[in-house]
């Protein structure tokens, strides 16, 4: 019996050692020159023959549009579900003091519309 509880001990230090290296590893780190964002959305749902919808995605203050790493786009997703295309509008989005989600008329039972847009607050 001794010999069945000293191959359990040096098994569960073997497991203790091995999680202790995984956790040592397992941290997420950020390249030096990558600057912090964070996130605004805004979102909305639709029922079938609803027009089309418009959203604005809240400006935190102080903040300003983060950029596709490596490129001048502003960092963006649009998220839909359903019978509808969504973009951010042109006419009324400056991505400096206003930015608009719009979806096309619902044309499924249901129609949901998420546009995220990034920020760098890093800025003094």
């Amino acid at each position: 019996m001794h010999w069945f509880i000293r191959l359990l001990m040096i098994a569960l230090l073997g497991t203790t050692f091995a999680l202790g290296l995984m956790s040592e590893t397992g941290q997420a780190q950020s390249p030096p020159d990558s600057s912090a964002t964070t996130e605004q959305s805004c979102s909305f749902g639709m029922a079938k023959g609803d027009p089309s919808h418009r959203c604005q995605v809240p400006i935190p203050a102080g903040c300003v549009i983060a950029h596709f790493p490596g490129t001048k786009k502003p960092w963006t997703t649009v998220s839909k579900a359903g019978r509808t295309f969504c973009t951010f509008e042109e006419k009324t989005t400056d991505w400096k003091t206003r930015i608009t989600g719009q979806c096309t008329r619902c044309d499924s039972n249901q129609c949901t519309g998420q546009f995220m847009v990034r920020f760098d607050c890093s800025k003094p």
